[in-house]
């Protein structure tokens, strides 16, 4: 089912696009979502269905989706691939981590080097991280950095005047179907994020839109702007002018 040149017309990317401008087309056009979870719909790490859900069906997603399906999108065009397992930092920033397989994350080598790619974070960094450097690297204004912590990486993002952590990185190589457990959690446990509250959200040029409950969050530069969304006719509104979603 998959299909390389219908997976480039989604995110609007072309043919000879760079792994650069691969990553940041598909965050600036598949939003990272946790729609399926509030409506009952069993959300599995199948290939083919993630493909129709994400490219025919034009939805989003949430980590397991959509780092699992991009993934696809990087082998076929010949770049060697590593599922990797992040341990996502815990709110408030307070030391503590999510388990093993919390997060998934990609290892992505090419003829430059070596890199962290992730298309499934939310609001992180929208280019690749150069996953063997340990300075400051800027990706679209934001400072991040990767940091060594015994055998993981601290994956850190500037934030005012402090670095803050995003995620614990393994660099053990994972398969996909290593993290179908913490997706099952994810979806059913009162303890996780995504069964707390519906999210939509995805990046644009020169900023942010997201759909939380009750609010539509646009972002631009240094301006935010919060807009009411009251009842599920106006969200339903929302979804389709902001995100092209239908359900």
């Amino acid at each position: 089912m998959f299909d390389s040149a219908r997976y480039l017309e989604r995110i609007g990317a072309p043919a000879h696009a760079s792994l650069a401008e691969l990553q940041r087309a598909h965050l600036e056009s598949v939003p990272f979502e946790n729609l399926d979870i509030h409506l009952g719909r069993p959300i599995q790490l199948d290939p083919d269905a993630l493909f129709d859900k994400v490219v025919v069906r034009r939805r989003g997603g949430f980590c397991y989706e959509l780092n699992g399906l991009f993934s696809r999108l990087l082998t076929e065009r010949g770049l060697r691939v590593t599922p990797l397992s992040a341990r996502v930092a815990m709110e408030p920033r307070d030391g503590t981590f999510g388990p093993e397989f919390d997060h998934l994350t990609l290892q992505v080598e090419d003829r430059e080097g070596t890199w962290l790619v992730d298309v499934g974070f939310g609001d992180s960094y929208l280019e690749p991280l150069r996953l063997d450097e340990r300075g400051v690297q800027t990706r679209v204004g934001r400072d991040f950095r990767l940091a060594p912590e015994g055998d993981r990486l601290m994956l850190l993002r500037r934030e005012d005047s402090s670095w803050q952590p995003q995620y614990s990185l393994s660099l053990v190589p994972r398969a996909l179907g290593d993290f179908v457990g913490m997706c099952h959690h994810h979806q059913t446990s009162p303890q996780s994020i995504f069964t707390r509250g519906r999210l939509c959200t995805r990046a644009t040029r020169d900023g942010r839109v997201t759909l939380k409950e009750g609010a539509l969050v646009l972002t631009r530069g240094t301006t935010r702007e919060e807009h009411p969304v009251e009842g599920e006719d106006a969200r339903a509104r929302a979804l389709a002018e902001h995100f092209g979603i239908r359900l």
